[in-house]
């Protein structure tokens, strides 16, 4: 099945309701797109989505390091 929608001129793009359905997507979830061999594979993000960790991670390696970050989250 294929299923289409169009990009409006500031990049937005309404989901599909079918789709919508199927992945169970509300208001206010989350996506995730990720790269695989040419394509975007887009998948509601979980609580927890390790992938979204890993992309996110390498941008706040330096925004919380040090002494003080270490003594306030240390034990998170």
């Amino acid at each position: 099945m294929v299923i289409a929608s169009k990009v409006t001129t500031k990049g937005q793009v309404t989901i599909p309701k079918e789709v919508r359905e199927r992945l169970r997507i509300q208001a206010g979830d989350m996506l995730v797109y990720e790269f695989q061999d040419g394509l975007v594979v887009v998948r509601k993000m979980e609580p927890f989505d390790a992938g979204w960790h890993r992309a996110l991670s390498p941008t706040l390696a330096d925004e919380w390091n040090s002494p003080e970050d270490d003594e306030a989250f240390g034990d998170l």
